[in-house]
This record gives structure tokens, C-alpha cells and sequence, in this order.
């Protein structure tokens, strides 16, 4: 193995060794909620900056929104997490780490962390985004993360492609998902293992990819160290971390977490009304397209004059085509220049600029569209799992 891999994978396991799972640090500051019952701590985890705490176990830790104006790529230490199962590895040698590829394949076997790295290696920016991001503003509020918009992150993942894994192994002629497993457990023996399944041909997807590296750096622990899946373009909730078992099936997965939970309304734009029962439903899958002004927060004084409007977009994989702004709350919109393009996947910076008269309010907003014709939506989405919010943002400010 090249010097360089050999560094990789001993400076990868000391890192996360040295900063071990541990009780967090007494919260430095409390975070003033946007909506009812949304204060929370700030509290600096192993290998994070401090970070808004949902919960401390099993670990859901949002990123402050200000962090989305300092770049497109969203700092390691500074990446939400969440986690549903309470038992995760305090730490991990990567060195002796393994992930079985079993099922419905031709050969069987088990791959270590040099074995990936032995094989033809890929690089794609991505957004990971949680399938509640933003939970906290449906109304009425459904049960779940009360998120804000920070459950969310764009990275430069390094790794293998998912189909060359596969490939190896042979899939079987009856092969019809692939199933995912990871070294988080439950406490209780009745809570259910977090599996994930995707259809053969998304797995085999070329930009789907098992990733041990994220913007230059190994995985931080609590982002899946040492080896995740990355699924561009689909919630979080397919991302299954610290990867063990990759598990072809013959069958279509109905164990909880595909056949119970995470499921989305089979309706135009997934909503139905809060009162409506007895909809099908159907496995959530690709994100939908957001904008978000990233250098104005709502309820912002300003100075009057030419205004700068910065912000983000990004969708399920098709690009952002087009991004507009508004300061009269969505009347009349102007375009936004659109900065460097990481790829279909990752975070689109967007610049504008709008007139503000001294002594006056306005509603600044902003909308996106994909190359696919998505849009966001001028009137929220409901469903009972809090997900794929996309509405147009708003924000409110006054002038001096």
C-alpha cells in the first residue's frame, strides 16, 4: 500500500481514538428559538464545534444557520448529525474495521478499509440533508427532530463507487434491493436495527458511492467514521453510517425502517391535509429543490441603500437552473447571479441585490428552480412526518 494511503488510515484511526464518544461539555450558550419551544444549547461534541442539541442521546446536533454564508462547503466540525440508535462506537480502528457484502450475490466477501482504498477512487460534492430539516415550522407541528434549517450539510466526499462494490460480488438473477447496515445499536431488544434498503438500480447508480472521506479529512466519528454510504441527491436517512453490512436481497426490504417508517403521502407535492387519513404511501427518495438567504436573518435591521442578498441553493440531483429575488414577499422577482457550480448535487452559492428605503419594511424572499422544472412551493407542504419542506423562504426586515 502507497505511503500516503498507510498515513490516511493509522492518522485517521488516532483521530478518532484521541476524541472518543464522550459526555459533551456544559452548553457555553443557549440559541434563541425561532419558533416555540426551539431554544437550544450550544454544546461542543467530540470533533464538532458547538453545535445546536436536539437531543444528546442518541445524538441530533443542528448547524448553526450562519455557518451556510461562510461557503459552499459545509466544515466537518461544523456538519449536523443524527443519529436514531443510542449505542454508538466510542471510537473505531479503521485498520480492522470490516464491511460484509453478503445475500443474493455470486461471492460473498468482506472488504477492510485498505481494500477500499486498493480500489479506483471517486470524489463528488454532495448535500446531506435530513428528511425533517425544518420540521419545527409545519403547522401543525408533527412528532419528531423540531429541526430548524440546519440539518443539513454540503461536503466533498471521497470514496468507491457502490456498483464496483457490487460488481465485485455478482449480483444474483433475482436480485431486487441492497440493504444497509451500520454499527449503531439499539438499547432496548425491542427497538428495531436501522436498516436501509435502495432498489438495484439506484444502488448501482454511478455517483452513489461508499465514502471514507469528507472534504479532504476522514469521517469525524460522529459523521460516520470510518466508512459511510453517500447517496447524492435522496435524504439522509439512505446515508447509513460506520457501514457494515452491505446485504443484497431477493425481496423488497419490509422491515420497520423501510415498510413503517420515513414514508412520504402518495400525492402531488407529498402533502395532504393534517385531518386526512387513508392516503398510500410510499418510501421518501430525492429531495426537493430550497433556496435560503444565508447573509439576512428574519426579523434583520438594515441599513438603507443597495442591499446585498446571498444565499444557497440546491435540489435531488438535476441542478440548480435558477435562482430569483424578491423584497416585496414574492409580488415581483429579479434573477440572482448564480457562483461556481460543484456539480449537480452540491449547494449553489447565489448573489443579488435589492433597493431599501430608510423607514420602511419589506419582505425579502427568494426561490429556486431545477433543470428538471422543480419549484419551490408558495404555499407549505403538510404531512405526518414533518418532511421535504421546500416552501419559499421569507424574511421579514426593517430599514433605519
Amino acid at each position: 500500500m502507497p505511503s500516503s494511503r498507510r498515513s490516511f488510515l493509522a492518522g485517521s484511526a488516532a483521530a478518532v481514538l484521541g476524541g472518543a464518544l464522550a459526555a459533551p461539555a456544559s452548553a457555553q450558550q443557549m440559541v434563541r428559538g425561532v419558533f416555540a419551544n426551539g431554544d437550544r444549547p450550544l454544546i461542543a461534541f467530540p470533533q464538532k464545534r458547538p453545535l445546536m442539541v436536539l437531543t444528546p442521546r442518541p445524538p441530533q446536533l443542528e448547524t448553526p444557520f450562519a455557518v451556510f454564508d461562510q461557503g459552499a462547503f459545509t466544515p466537518n466540525d461544523a456538519f449536523f448529525v443524527r443519529w436514531h440508535l443510542a449505542e454508538i462506537p466510542a471510537g473505531i480502528d479503521a485498520a480492522t474495521h470490516r464491511i460484509r457484502v453478503s445475500g443474493a450475490v455470486g461471492k460473498p466477501f468482506t472488504l477492510s478499509m485498505a481494500d477500499l482504498q486498493r480500489m479506483p477512487a471517486v470524489e463528488i460534492a454532495a448535500v446531506n440533508q435530513c428528511s425533517g430539516n425544518s420540521r419545527g415550522f409545519f403547522e401543525p407541528r408533527p412528532a419528531g427532530g423540531q429541526w430548524q434549517d440546519g440539518a443539513m450539510g454540503n461536503a466533498l466526499w471521497r470514496g468507491v463507487r457502490l456498483k464496483d462494490v457490487l460488481d465485485r460480488a455478482g449480483l444474483a438473477a433475482g436480485a431486487k434491493q441492497v440493504q444497509f447496515n451500520g454499527l449503531d445499536k439499539p438499547t432496548l431488544p425491542g427497538t428495531p436495527d436501522f436498516l436501509k434498503s435502495l432498489d438495484v438500480d439506484v444502488a448501482r447508480g454511478d455517483d452513489v458511492i461508499v465514502a471514507y472521506a469528507m472534504n479532504g479529512k476522514p469521517l469525524p466519528l460522529l459523521n460516520g467514521f470510518p466508512v459511510r454510504l453517500v447517496v447524492p441527491g435522496w435524504y439522509s436517512t439512505y446515508w447509513v453510517k460506520m457501514l457494515s453490512d452491505i446485504t443484497v436481497l431477493d425481496h423488497v426490504d419490509d422491515q420497520f425502517w423501510m415498510k413503517t417508517a420515513y414514508r412520504i403521502p402518495d400525492t402531488p407535492n407529498h402533502s395532504v391535509a393534517p385531518t386526512e387519513g387513508g392516503f398510500a404511501t410510499i418510501p421518501i427518495n430525492r429531495m426537493v429543490v430550497r433556496s435560503f438567504v444565508t447573509n439576512i436573518a428574519d426579523g434583520a435591521s438594515l441599513k438603507a441603500g443597495r442591499t446585498a442578498v446571498r444565499g444557497i441553493a440546491f435540489d435531488g440531483g438535476s441542478g440548480i437552473e435558477s435562482v430569483e429575488v424578491s423584497s416585496d414577499g414574492g409580488t415581483t422577482w429579479t434573477p440572482a447571479a448564480l457562483e461556481t457550480d460543484y456539480g449537480k448535487y452540491s449547494f449553489r452559492r447565489w448573489n443579488a441585490a435589492v433597493n431599501l428605503d430608510a423607514g420602511k419594511t419589506y419582505v425579502l424572499a427568494c426561490r429556486a428552480f431545477g433543470n428538471d422544472g422543480g419549484a419551490q412551493t408558495a404555499t407549505p407542504i403538510w404531512n405526518p412526518g414533518g418532511y421535504m419542506r421546500n416552501v419559499i423562504q421569507q424574511y421579514k426586515v426593517s430599514v433605519a
